[in-house]
């Protein structure tokens, strides 16, 4: 197959905004990233999506959908209808061409082991309004066939791993995605992969910051910079089950909640969560073929410098920003589920037994027609 123009849109279990990236691929080696942008939700809608995800978590299977969530979903697509239409004025010429969107909407309930995998966003209203064939609903084949329904990414990770590989990258390499919740892709020397969620990333670092400032994020990693570990605090969490559980593995964004964190100061309160973060990171290592030579770190986790000097001191290797490598690290996810969606489109895996478990390669995604 040709390559194509797709646009990927990606919205993370931060619920910060929506990333939209334009990507010229093959869904499989031939992979050439275009411009990409970011649209931060507005404050209603974000409400909105903690709200659904909040409900989400109390409905029985065969629940009937609340207006509330229905809602949500709506107000969530037509914002991704405004960044594409918003994309397109802004980046012009190099968008023109392009014939399918990625769209993988917003996660408010996760749990594999039930079965159940939720993103809220309504793929053929995306098609209505934006006039473009819009591949969704990326996950739910994968939990239906017995996967965690995640990592997602990882086959577009080795996409980029290895083209590495031909400047001279040789060794085994860990691509760290770190958003609400973190998940790594390894990928060997031979090119074998292996992927699971590694534990909390930001997400309880946010919610710490947002209960006590009502700030969004420890911008800078700052707060945690001026505080204390409390490693008594961190080694008991990390006596979590989950920790223990071989791969494949997954976790919902509130699976990890900053309650280890209370009583502590604003400062220590940070400091320990971003310690057991990157603590959770370390425990991987002993589910992994080799210890990776390198770290590669994406999400917006890797904007904090304070999370990234924890992953150093617990990893004893160099932890690179993807930007250090090359990589647009805004943009890595977006581009993914554009990746994917061309993947969908000629039927192949998006997920692997290696990579969520799945019983065999597994393809996914629903294809919503544009009307003529």
């Amino acid at each position: 197959m040709e390559p194509i123009k797709a646009i990927g849109m990606m919205s993370g279990t931060s619920m910060d905004g929506i990333d939209v990236a334009l990507l010229v691929t093959d869904g499989e080696a031939f992979v050439r990233p275009g411009p990409s942008r970011g649209y931060p939700y507005e404050a209603d809608l974000r409400a909105q999506l903690k709200g659904a995800m909040r409900l989400a978590r109390e409905l029985a299977p065969g629940d009937p959908v609340p207006a509330e969530i229905a809602a949500a979903e709506r107000e969530l697509t037509l914002a991704h209808g405004g960044a594409v239409a918003m994309f397109f004025h802004q980046v012009g010429g190099p968008a023109s061409g392009t014939r399918l969107l990625g769209f993988h909407g917003q996660t408010i309930f996760h749990a594999p082991e039930r079965g159940r995998t939720w993103q809220l966003g309504d793929g053929p209203l995306l098609a209505q309004v934006t006039g473009f064939d819009t591949v969704h609903d990326f996950r739910t084949a994968d939990v239906a066939a017995g996967g965690q329904g995640a990592p997602f990414v990882p086959l577009y990770h080795a996409a980029l791993v290895a083209r590495l590989r031909v400047r001279g990258l040789m060794g085994p390499v860990a691509v760290l995605n770190l958003g609400g919740v973190g998940n790594l892709t390894y990928v060997g020397p031979d090119g074998a992969i292996m992927a699971f969620d590694t534990g909390p990333a930001n997400g309880p670092i946010d919610d710490w910051i947002e209960a006590h400032t009502g700030q969004r994020m420890d911008a800078d990693g700052a707060v945690a910079a001026k505080g204390r570990v409390h490693e008594e605090l961190v080694l008991a969490a990390l006596d979590h089950p989950f920790f223990d559980l071989a791969p494949p593995k997954s976790l919902d964004r509130g699976d990890f909640p900053a309650d280890l964190a209370r009583g502590l100061s604003l400062e220590d309160g940070a400091a320990t969560l971003t310690a057991f973060s990157a603590a959770s990171v370390a425990a991987a290592r002993d589910f992994l073929p080799e210890a990776p030579d390198l770290w590669i770190a994406c999400g917006g986790g890797r904007r904090n410098p304070s999370l990234l000097a924890a992953l150093r001191t617990r990893l004893g290797v160099p932890v690179l920003a993807c930007e250090e490598v090359g990589w647009d690290g805004d943009a890595i996810e977006a581009q993914a589920f554009a990746y994917l969606a061309v993947r969908s489109l000629r039927g192949l895996p998006l997920s692997l037994p290696e990579t969520t478990g799945v019983v065999r390669p597994m393809p996914g995604g629903r294809l919503a027609k544009a009307r003529p």
